[in-house]
């Protein structure tokens, strides 16, 4: 057998990391992947964020995170200690956010991010009750949906669902707070855990379950009711991004903000393998089946299914 292995000349270890660091370093060639600290402040911390998320999971389900031991008597003080470290780590966090879009965009300095961001924190844990509330639905759901689910506590405990969803329901308030960049960590932390991806702008209404949930996609503008279902690998994407021709002399900046995901009303079930894209309504009761694509309006109480491969059927409504 003949040896491939390549037969390369002998470099000088100094030479070589030199020639590399000024490649490296060389501001035409790294300006878009480098970042500068700005005002003396890094980007936000993941293992700060990790820190916030195992507290706030701890003081949302408590007994189920955090302190195993904590009982009626203890949890005033334990809730009281771990929020206010949450108030504290991401006050800082949030500053780093909004530093980290201000620099690109404005040259001068702030003068209240400080205290903005800790007053934004605040605010957050203010709703902190609200966002509880909507998870206890949502692990109820879970319980009601699964035949294999033993208790609700089981799904706290192991279901990827949950998870993703405490995730999402708290980036979505730092969202709607005007936290830059922060939710949109918070929800990747759970998309690389779950398989699950969420974008913190997205209305989750009530008694939500993701059933296995590996690969589902819920884009930004998506309104999604109360006591909707999904299996994993849905998507309820977008069906196309307008240019803005005036934005640059490319012609190809996407347009931002625009409402472009579907909306999807009470009572939905939407099962595995299903593409829902545009801004079209899922009206309420409907059931889309596995596997089908859909781009214009169901009514509600439709079945829209899989009828041969390459033909879909709306039952209950016109043609689709």
């Amino acid at each position: 057998m003949i040896d491939q292995t390549p037969v390369l000349a002998s470099l000088d270890r100094d030479a070589v990391l030199a020639e590399t660091v000024e490649h490296l370093c060389a501001q035409d060639v790294c300006e878009a992947s480098w970042h500068r600290i700005s005002r003396d402040q890094p980007l936000p911390s993941l293992d700060a964020l990790i820190e916030v998320m195992d507290l706030l999971r701890a003081v949302l389900f408590p007994g189920f995170f955090g302190p195993q031991d904590v009982s009626e008597r203890t949890m005033p003080y334990y809730a009281g200690s771990a929020l206010d470290r949450v108030v504290k780590i991401l006050s800082e966090q949030i500053n780093r956010g909004y530093c980290f879009v201000c620099a690109k965009e404005n040259l001068s300095p702030c003068t209240d991010c400080e205290k903005r961001s800790e007053a934004v924190a605040l605010e957050f844990v203010r709703r902190l009750p609200r966002v509880r509330e909507l998870l206890a639905t949502d692990v109820q759901a879970a319980f009601d949906g699964d035949p294999a689910a033993k208790s609700p506590g089981e799904t706290i405990f192991c279901y990827p669902s949950i998870k993703a969803l405490t995730n999402h329901r708290i980036a979505h308030q730092l969202h709607h707070l005007g936290v830059d960049i922060i939710p949109r960590i918070i929800g990747e932390m759970a998309h690389s855990d779950t398989g699950i991806d969420i974008h913190p702008g997205a209305h989750i209404g009530e008694r939500f379950f993701i059933d296995h949930g590996t690969g589902t996609v819920i884009g930004e503008t998506c309104v999604i009711g109360r006591n909707v279902r999904l299996y994993q690998g849905v998507t309820l994407g977008a069906k196309s991004f307008p240019k803005d021709k005036t934005a640059d002399d490319s012609g190809n900046r996407l347009v931002k903000g625009l409402a472009r995901h579907p909306i999807v009303e009470d009572d939905v079930t939407i099962y595995a393998g299903a593409t829902i894209l545009g801004r079209v309504t899922i009206g309420q009761g409907a059931v889309i089946g596995g596997n089908v694509w859909v781009t214009q309006d169901v009514p509600a109480g439709a079945r829209v299914v899989q009828a041969r491969a390459s033909e879909q059927v709306l039952i209950g409504g016109a043609g689709i």
